[in-house]
């Protein structure tokens, strides 16, 4: 008895760690299953979030916004929700790349197609509705920015939608945009007229005339020489580059290695820049060095415009004479000549010879002046002006400031008129009526000759 009392406790306890045993691995089975829900859902959830993140800091290029400008115009799920926003982003980018085709399409047979830079600016735009309306394919491009009056630029583009020309709003030195821009249209032809614009205003913003002068032309070229096809390239230099050249009239053989400002070391810069991807590259170059140029839809912070302004509102102007006491004079060239002297450039550049990046064959390199030929001085500017606004100004002379501003520009045009026919027909008197014509009408201003004509038919 007392042996079978002990086997029958032996066998009862070796039931009941069998017993616990079991319980233990389905209580492990039950752990382990869990946490592989739990890690299937975190690592899924990670995953999603991950998504999320790309999706809101990342659009396609072809995107009209992000296009644009990737900085200003991110988009959030939490307003356009997690699905709706990416088939938007699809629907968008097909639109976007549209009009990029349609605007930069040629209507002529053997058109040009250009993707024209500043576009928004006063010789891009002039420049752009030229060629939309001889039937070439015009692409513009822009950033806007505020360096005078963005509303101004915000109008020119809308006077350009209405002669077809889509503005991609964006910067030179932003690489992806631009390449977007090359793998959707293969352009013929560059008109580079972005730049950081004005000689004094180099001494306050030093920075942004080499993120815009330099760096972005070397942007610029870096993205044409790798395209196929390579464009040719015409772009503005600056009359600016013959600095303290004393010789008369300029001409493109005098030396240009004395510049009297920040910005016109940057366009000689821009010079230099130009020979070396020829050289090494084969991209067709033609620099432009324009004269002051003026007209209907110009830049704010030109003489003649503000002038017009402070005649029309009583305040007085400083015009500057020379350290000798003489007379500072410029080669003021209307804008409608500069248009075609920028057209007949582009029609006589030849191909680019570079392919995939290497150059297979020397390239055309060329420089022109486009000026009027006939040096006006500020004062005869303003007499005028006077004349056309009906008032007279309240003149300050001055001495002109070390500034950078130069006493006399005066331009030799006989390579371009030997090379493309360039001829400049408007003098300073018809050229002012026409932009004192638009001024007052943009601005809504009546000039006094014309209240005073207005009073005497009434009263008659």
């Amino acid at each position: 008895m007392p042996l079978s009392a002990s086997s029958a406790d032996t066998s009862k306890t070796v039931k009941l760690e069998r017993y616990n045993s079991y319980l233990r691995k389905i209580h492990s089975t039950k752990v382990l299953k869990a946490s592989s829900k739990v890690l299937f859902r975190a690592t899924l959830l990670v995953a999603l979030v991950l998504v999320l993140v790309f999706a809101i800091n990342y659009h396609p290029l072809s995107d009209s916004h992000s296009a644009a400008s990737h900085h200003l115009h991110r988009r959030s799920f939490l307003s356009t929700g997690i699905f709706s926003s990416s088939s938007s982003s699809l629907g968008e980018g097909a639109a976007w790349e549209k009009r990029v085709r349609q605007s930069s399409t040629p209507k002529r047979p053997h058109g040009l197609s250009v993707l024209v830079t500043g576009a928004a600016g006063f010789v891009g735009s002039h420049c752009s509705i030229a060629l939309r309306k001889r039937g070439d394919g015009v692409l513009g491009f822009d950033n806007f920015n505020d360096y005078y009056d963005p509303s101004l630029k915000r109008a020119r583009q809308e006077l350009l939608e209405k002669n077809q020309v889509f503005i991609v709003e964006g910067d030179l030195n932003d690489g992806p945009l631009l390449r977007k821009l090359f793998d959707v249209v293969p352009f013929t032809h560059v008109l580079h007229l972005a730049a950081q614009a004005g000689v004094r205003y180099a001494m306050k913003n030093p920075q942004s005339y080499i993120s815009s002068n330099i760096a972005g032309l070397v942007n610029l070229l870096e993205v044409a020489k790798a395209a196929n096809p390579q464009p040719a390239i015409v772009w503005a230099s600056s009359s600016s580059v013959y600095g303290l050249n004393t010789e008369n009239p300029f001409s493109e053989e005098h030396r240009t290695d004395q510049p009297a400002s920040l910005y016109a070391a940057t366009k000689k810069a821009g010079e230099e820049i130009a020979h070396t991807y020829n050289h090494i590259y084969g991209l067709s170059l033609t620099g432009l060095r324009f004269f002051t140029v003026y007209g209907p839809w110009g830049r704010p912070d030109m003489a003649y415009f503000f002038f017009t302004k402070a005649i029309l509102h009583g305040k007085s102007i400083d015009i500057y004479r020379t350290q000798d006491n003489q007379e500072v004079a410029r080669d003021f060239t209307y804008i409608d000549d500069i248009v075609k002297g920028c057209v007949g450039a582009l029609d006589t550049a030849e191909k680019s010879t570079g392919s995939g990046g290497k150059k297979r064959g020397p390239a055309q390199l060329r420089v022109y002046n486009l000026g009027n030929t006939s040096p006006v001085p500020v004062g005869r500017l303003v007499s005028i002006l006077e004349g056309l606004l009906g008032s007279k100004a309240k003149k300050h002379l001055i001495k002109m400031p070390r500034n950078g501003d130069v006493p006399y520009t005066h331009a030799n045009v006989s390579l371009a008129y030997k090379d493309f026919g360039y001829k400049p027909t408007t003098d300073l008197a018809a050229g002012l009526r026409k932009f004192v014509k638009w001024y007052v009408g943009y601005y809504g201003i009546q000039p006094r000759v014309k209240r005073e004509n207005s009073h005497a038919d009434d009263s008659a």
